[in-house]
């Protein structure tokens, strides 16, 4: 079995500076103290500027960070990979190093807004974990050792769409709980997957009823009517996609179409599963946007 053969990228910045033979000689220079300026801005802020191994730490993130920068400059300009390493030097002699690095860290700072996860909580918005969270990101895309491959960029592109995957959840969650049947449900903890859960499962029942929370109590009443009733599923969803807005109605048909195959409530409603199991397979789904207190 052959060895499987590795393509060396090292960062952009570095690849453009080694173009810096075919420059004036001052511009190296200029470059020079100006990495050195960004370098001692990042260790004061970021690591240490009082040690050896904190501004050493600096330079990787600053290695890092303008090369970010130099790749989401490079594609907002629809620069090809063959011409990138020339172009890259010059906007890096055309707009300082600085202005590069702030492109980038714009990049980090957009990404980290950007919910990680479908679970949103309180801390999400407190300003000490957002730095934090800020923190964390820059140095775990940014820190680039100029000597070695870079995946930084890539990397943030997978954690981009991820991310954006995410908040297209969150939002039309947010928007079922804004159109719920007994008026917006105001809780800053959220459970997207679960609120867009329990909107889809209700939807069977038809007559397009937006069910973004429920009880225990709702959610007996909703298995009576269904085994009373026998609706079609399929003309109750329709009727709920009908009411959806286009930027959440793929999200949430997709669910549709997921619950419609899978869902083991659904599956159960009909029997005559005891209302205890079916309860207890709602909260998976559901999760906290289930509360099944009694009262």
């Amino acid at each position: 079995m052959l060895p499987a053969i590795v393509i060396e990228k090292l960062p952009r910045l570095v690849r453009a500076i080694k173009l810096l033979v075919n420059e004036d000689p001052e511009e190296a220079v200029i470059l020079a103290d100006e990495l050195s300026g960004v370098t001692a801005m990042v260790a004061e802020k970021f690591t240490n500027d009082r040690t050896a191994e904190g501004i050493q730490r600096a330079l990787l993130l600053t290695v890092g960070g303008v090369s970010l920068g130099l790749e989401g400059l490079l594609v907002e300009e629809g620069v090809s990979e063959e011409d990138g390493d020339a172009v890259a030097l010059d906007i890096l002699i055309e707009d300082g190093v600085e202005s590069v690095f702030q492109a980038g860290f714009r990049l980090i700072r957009e990404l980290a807004a950007l919910p990680e996860d479908s679970l949103v909580g309180e801390y999400d918005n407190d300003p000490v974990y957002a730095q934090r969270r800020l923190k964390e990101l820059f140095v775990d895309l940014c820190t680039a050792d100029p000597g070695e491959s870079w995946t930084g960029y890539e990397r943030y592109l997978g954690q981009l769409q991820q991310r954006q995957g995410v908040q297209a959840v969150v939002r039309a969650a947010q928007w079922l709980r804004k159109n719920h049947f007994e008026g917006p449900v105001n809780d800053p903890d959220l459970n997207a997957e679960g609120v867009i859960a329990l909107a889809v499962i209700f939807a069977v029942e038809g007559g397009g009823t937006i069910v973004a929370r429920t009880t225990q109590k709702g959610f007996e009443r909703f298995v009576k009517a269904v085994r009373k009733d026998n609706p079609d599923f399929e003309t109750g969803w329709a009727h709920f996609l009908d009411k959806i807005p286009a930027p959440h109605r793929a999200i949430i048909a997709e669910r549709v179409q997921t619950y419609r195959e899978h869902c083991t409530v659904l599956q159960s409603i009909r029997t005559k599963a005891p209302m205890k199991q079916l309860v207890a397979e709602l909260e998976n789904y559901a999760g906290s946007e289930l509360d099944t207190e009694y009262p």
